[in-house]
């Protein structure tokens, strides 16, 4: 019996650690622009940005048609104006993930088809107090922040399958 309740409890206290290590508050959300729809002219991104809440160490992606569109982050004058205005950054990829480091206004414009309503502008909110800062990885720009994302999401799915394993066989 006392072997038993040994197992048992190895089991829960995994199972706890797993959730914990799910739970973490400090993950990122990646805010896909246009969700379904992408990056792409005549859709209104007001009313998308308007449903998302945007944190400190969250991504925001782009998902487009490569040598077709492309992203640049530009201040409120260009934003406003269609211009390359404070120009901060350009994406070209069809795939681009950005790191969302500061609380502020973030403005994006494509270029060539801003005025056909290829332009969003975000407002980044600080963390909560009671968050921890997002990894350092999720802090990199462009390509190192996705394959952060991609090596988490692997982890997840093996943490999820060795789990499952271990409790299902009862192998503890």
């Amino acid at each position: 019996m006392a072997i038993y309740s040994h197992c048992t409890s190895a089991k829960l206290l995994l199972l706890l650690l797993f959730l914990a290590w799910r739970a973490d508050p400090s993950a990122a959300t990646d805010h896909i622009v246009g969700g379904d729809l992408g990056w792409n002219p005549n859709i209104n991104y007001s009313s998308w940005s308007h449903n998302q809440t945007f944190l400190v160490g969250d991504l925001i992606s782009f998902r487009y048609q490569k040598h077709t569109y492309n992203v640049f982050e530009v201040n409120k004058t260009g934003y406003d104006n269609c211009t390359m205005d404070g120009y901060a950054g350009n994406w070209t990829s069809g795939k681009d993930f950005i790191p969302l480091n500061k609380p502020q206004m973030y403005y994006f414009i494509c270029d060539g088809f801003c005025f056909g309503s290829m332009k969003v502008s975000i407002v980044v909110r600080p963390l909560p107090a009671n968050a921890t800062a997002p990894t350092k990885a999720l802090a990199a720009r462009g390509s190192a922040a996705e394959k952060s994302m991609a090596v988490r999401r692997v982890a997840d799915l093996v943490a999820s399958f060795v789990l499952g394993v271990v409790i299902g066989l009862g192998m503890m």
